[in-house]
């Protein structure tokens, strides 16, 4: 059985070109990609495989058909809220091999109630007022590297 280095989440998608993208970093790290409807593109659309190049293949990737879905095959974990509007910064937290990763729409974010209801879940990216957002597959890849990079620090330390 397949056990990922963490669960990348994207809630309701728009964009084909940041979901290949986001599934090309997916397997950089080991992560499984998780996509919950409704999306903004089909799963087949040749711009998401195109995003992704030769990498698909080598995805680990599901759909779940909402939210309650998703929490269902994966039970026992708590995710993690990005959000420009969370307090917490992800460079404050630590994150843990299997962490699963939530990652809004590129044109609305996660829901506001998602955020609210998880506020010691919920982190940002720090960036400047000039910019209104980053790109979600930038996100996600600043994310999930710091995540790795983490890991790696801390496996250094161990004897």
């Amino acid at each position: 059985m397949y056990d990922p280095a963490l669960h990348i989440v994207l809630y309701q998608p728009e964009i084909p070109y940041n979901a290949g993208a986001v599934g090309r970093t997916c397997v950089a790290v080991g992560a499984k990609l998780w996509l919950v409807r409704p999306l903004g593109f089909r799963i087949d659309n040749r711009y998401m495989r195109r995003a992704g190049l030769d990498y698909w293949p080598h995805l680990v990737w599901e759909v779940a058909d909402h939210w309650d879905a998703l929490l269902q095959r994966l039970p026992d974990r708590r995710p993690w809220f990005f959000s420009k509007s969370a307090e917490t910064r992800y460079t404050d937290v630590e994150f843990q091999r299997g962490d699963v990763l939530v990652f809004g729409s590129e044109s609305a974010g996660l829901p506001r109630t998602m955020v609210e209801g998880y506020p010691d879940r919920a982190l940002r990216i720090p960036i400047r007022p000039e910019t209104r957002s980053l790109n979600l597959s930038v996100s996600v890849g600043i994310i999930a590297f710091e995540a790795r990079r983490q890991w790696e620090a801390k496996e250094k330390q161990e004897p």
